[in-house]
C-alpha cells in the first residue's frame, strides 16, 4: 500500500464514538471552551451586558486578569465559571504573611462563592518569565498560603478552588520537535517545586500557546496553513515519529513532554490563552480577519471533536480563547489591541462558531444539524489540480471525524477511482464534521460550496447506491430497493455499503430492512440518532 493509500485507511469506530456523540449534543455551553476578559480598554460594555453575551454562546468559562466584582456578581447563578487573578505586585505580601492571604481571599473570593463558581485562582501572570528572581521565588509560597486560607475559610466552595499560575511558552528551552520538550534551566528550580504543588493539589499547569507568534518567527511556506488547522503536508517528529498537522497540538505536546520529562506527567494542562489578531501593523501580514476566523473556528471544531492531541488523545484540553473584546488601551503593536472575538457593541468580529445558534462542530461525517446558508456540500473546484487535491485528500483523511474507508479498494465509494472523486468525498466529510461553516470548505481555494446535491443526477440501480452512499447529506439510514438490478450486483454493492459506519443498533435495522426489501438494498447514509427505511420499487 502506498503512502497516500495508507493515509486513507478507515478510522476505528472507537475513535469515532466521541465524534458521533457530538451529533446529538446541542450548542449549549461546552465545558472545555472559555474566554479571556481583558479590561485594558475605555469602551467596555457593562458587566451585565457582557455576561448576557456569554450566555448567548457556547462559552462556559471566563478568565479575569484580576478580580472584577461587577462581573463576578453578574455571573452569579449562570453556571459560567470564573478564573480570577492575583496581581504580580501582590505576590510578595501574600508569600510573606498567611494572614494577608486570608484577607485577600476574604475580599476577593468569599463574597462571591458559591453563587458564582470560581474554579481557579491564577496567582500572577507570566511570573517565571518576568526576569524578576525575587518575584519568582515568592510565587510558590503565595500559592501555598492562599490554598491554606481557602481550606481554613470554612467555605466548601473556596476549599474546592485550585491555585495555579499562568506561563508562556518561554518556560520551555526546547519545543520543536514536540518530543524534545523541556523546561528552561533558568526556571526549572522554581518550576519543579511548583509542579509538585500542582500535582499534590490536583491543580492544572496553565500555559499560553500561540501559533500566531510561532508563525511570526517561522518563515517556512507551509507555516500559516499549519498554524490555522488548514490542509498542509504535516510535520513529522523525528523522535516520536508522530505526524503533526497543526501547530496547536505540537505546542501542547511539547509542554506535555516537558512535564513528563520533569516527572509530572500526571498534571493536567489548561490553555490559559490562545488566539489570533484580526489586524496588525504593516510588518504583521498574518493579522487578518480571515486568518483569525480560520484559527479560532478550526480550533473550536478541533476541541469539539474530542480528539485531543497525539500525546493526550481522546480529551479536549480546557482552552480559554483570547480575547472577548479588543482592548484599545493596550500598548505595543496594533495586533495587541486586536484579538477580540466581539466588538464592544456586542456584535461579532467574525463568526467562530461560538454562537448558541451556530452548528455544533465535531460531526462524524453525517449531516450537521443545520443547512449552511451558502451551500450544503463541499466539492472540488474545477480549477484545482490533482496535486492540490491529493494534498487535500491526505489532509482530510488524517482528521478525526473523517472515515476514508469507503474510498479504499472494495469500499462503497472507491469508484470512480480518481483523485478528484476521492478528494471530493474526503473534503465534504471534513466540511460536514467541522460544522458546515463556509470557511470549513476553503482548502486553499481548491474546493467550493454548492447547494446542489452532487449526486442528484445519479442513475438508477447500482449507481444510485454507490454514488448516493458517498454523500453525507442524509440524517438517517435509507434503504433503496430496485428489483430491476441483478441480485449479484446489488449484493456486491450491499456489502460495500454495509462497510460504512453504522449507527448504534444500526446493524439490526440493516438486517431487518434488507430482509424485507426482496430485491437489492443499499445503505445511503447513517447517523446515531434515528433509522428510517424507505423502499423504492422500479416500474
Amino acid at each position: 500500500m502506498d503512502d497516500a493509500a495508507a493515509r486513507r485507511r478507515r478510522v476505528s469506530p472507537l475513535l469515532l464514538l466521541p465524534i458521533l456523540l457530538c451529533l446529538v449534543c446541542g450548542t449549549s455551553a461546552q465545558p472545555y471552551i472559555g474566554v479571556n476578559y481583558g479590561e485594558v480598554a475605555d469602551n467596555l460594555p457593562s458587566p451585565d451586558a457582557t455576561v448576557g453575551l456569554l450566555k448567548s454562546t457556547s462559552i462556559s468559562k471566563v478568565r479575569l486578569y484580576g478580580v472584577d466584582a461587577g462581573v463576578l456578581r453578574a455571573l452569579s447563578g449562570t453556571g459560567i465559571s470564573a478564573v480570577v487573578g492575583v496581581a504580580n505586585g501582590d505576590i510578595p505580601g501574600l508569600a510573606a504573611d498567611p494572614s494577608a492571604a486570608m484577607r485577600w481571599l476574604s475580599a476577593n473570593v468569599l463574597p462571591f462563592v458559591p453563587a458564582t463558581s470560581v474554579s481557579v485562582v491564577a496567582v500572577g501572570n507570566e511570573v517565571l518569565e518576568s526576569g524578576d528572581a525575587s518575584l519568582a521565588a515568592a510565587l510558590l509560597p503565595a500559592m501555598q498560603n492562599l490554598r491554606a486560607a481557602a481550606l481554613a475559610s470554612g467555605s466548601a466552595a473556596a476549599a474546592g478552588i485550585k491555585f495555579s499560575t499562568v506561563n508562556t511558552m518561554a518556560v520551555l528551552a526546547q519545543s520543536d520537535p514536540p518530543s524534545t520538550g523541556a523546561f528552561h534551566p533558568d526556571v526549572a528550580p522554581q518550576l519543579q517545586q511548583i509542579l509538585g504543588f500542582l500535582s499534590r493539589t490536583g491543580a492544572p499547569f496553565m500555559i499560553n500557546p500561540y501559533p500566531w507568534f510561532a508563525y511570526q518567527s517561522d518563515p517556512r511556506p507551509d507555516t500559516l496553513a499549519f498554524c490555522l488547522f488548514q490542509p498542509n503536508a504535516g510535520r513529522v517528529d523525528a523522535g516520536s515519529k508522530i505526524k503533526y498537522t497543526n501547530m496547536f497540538d505540537a505546542q501542547l505536546d511539547a509542554v506535555k513532554s516537558a512535564l513528563v520529562r520533569s516527572g509530572y506527567g500526571d498534571v493536567d494542562l489548561v490553555v490559559a490563552e490562545t488566539g489570533w489578531p484580526t489586524k496588525g501593523d504593516a510588518n504583521e501580514p498574518g493579522a487578518t480577519v480571515e486568518n483569525a476566523r480560520a484559527y479560532v473556528s478550526n480550533l473550536v471544531a478541533h476541541l469539539r471533536s474530542g480528539a485531543g492531541t497525539p500525546l493526550m488523545p481522546g480529551k479536549a484540553v480546557d482552552t480559554y480563547l483570547f480575547a472577548l473584546y479588543d482592548e484599545d488601551l493596550k500598548p505595543g503593536p496594533a495586533s495587541e489591541r486586536s484579538f477580540g472575538l466581539f466588538h464592544t457593541d456586542l456584535s461579532m468580529a467574525y463568526d467562530a462558531g461560538l454562537s448558541s445558534t451556530s452548528t455544533s462542530g465535531g460531526g462524524g461525517g453525517g449531516a450537521a444539524a443545520q443547512q449552511p446558508k451558502s451551500g450544503g456540500w463541499c466539492v472540488a473546484s474545477a480549477a484545482a489540480t490533482d496535486a492540490e487535491l491529493q494534498t487535500d485528500l491526505d489532509y482530510a483523511c488524517a482528521q478525526v471525524g473523517v472515515d476514508c474507508g469507503a474510498i479504499q479498494p472494495g469500499g462503497a465509494c472507491f469508484e470512480p477511482n480518481t483523485v478528484r472523486a476521492h478528494a471530493a468525498y474526503a473534503m465534504n466529510q471534513l466540511y460536514q464534521a467541522s460544522g458546515r461553516h463556509p470557511w470549513n470548505c476553503d482548502f486553499r481555494q481548491s474546493a467550493t460550496l454548492t447547494s446542489e446535491n452532487p449526486n442528484a443526477s445519479a442513475s438508477a440501480g447500482f449507481s444510485i447506491v454507490t454514488a448516493r452512499a458517498c454523500s453525507p447529506e442524509a440524517n438517517n439510514v435509507t434503504v433503496i430497493s430496485n428489483t430491476s438490478v441483478a441480485n449479484d450486483s446489488f449484493a456486491s454493492s450491499m456489502r460495500r455499503a454495509r462497510s460504512l459506519a453504522l449507527p448504534k443498533g444500526g446493524l439490526d435495522e440493516w438486517n431487518k430492512a434488507t430482509n424485507n426489501c426482496g430485491g437489492g438494498c443499499g445503505l445511503v447514509a447513517s447517523n446515531v440518532r434515528d433509522v428510517s427505511v424507505r423502499s423504492h420499487v422500479s416500474s
